[in-house]
């Protein structure tokens, strides 16, 4: 379904698309289970196109920002929390920030240029080389 859908925007606009396939819940598995789906997903993803990476874990300060608003990247101060920020604040926010940082998204100032020359690359590509006039 995946590769069909990447077909047909390739045909629509030749843009391609940047399949993520995120590992959440990681907790739940075991270190053997954990190591044995982490190698499964890296050779499908050889084989397949898409990148892996290793998402959230079941995190029961998760639930606890959704009713308050509040996301992990949020100001966790008191002000913010009505309490303390707890460790498991600051390890909720470290997890996002690994995987913004890990899926690599034009967030930044190099990312949107990355994702600008990327642009410009697949827009030149159909585009016929510009030759002197001896060669052709």
């Amino acid at each position: 379904m995946v590769r069909e859908a990447r077909r047909q925007r390739r045909v629509v606009d030749h843009a391609t698309t940047d399949w993520i396939v995120v590992r959440n819940r990681l907790s739940m598995l075991g270190s053997r289970n954990k190591r044995l789906v982490g190698e499964g997903l890296h050779e499908l993803s050889l084989r397949l196109g898409f990148r892996a990476v290793d998402g959230l874990a079941e995190r029961v300060i998760f639930r606890e920002f959704y009713p308050r608003g509040l996301t992990a990247l949020d100001a966790l101060d008191e002000a913010t929390l009505g309490t303390r920020p707890s460790m498991s604040h600051v390890t909720a926010r470290q997890e996002v920030e690994t995987l913004l940082a890990t899926l690599r998204l034009p967030l930044d100032e190099r990312g949107l240029r990355r994702a600008a020359a990327r642009a410009e690359w697949f827009a030149a590509q159909d585009t016929p080389l510009d030759l002197h006039e001896i060669i052709a």
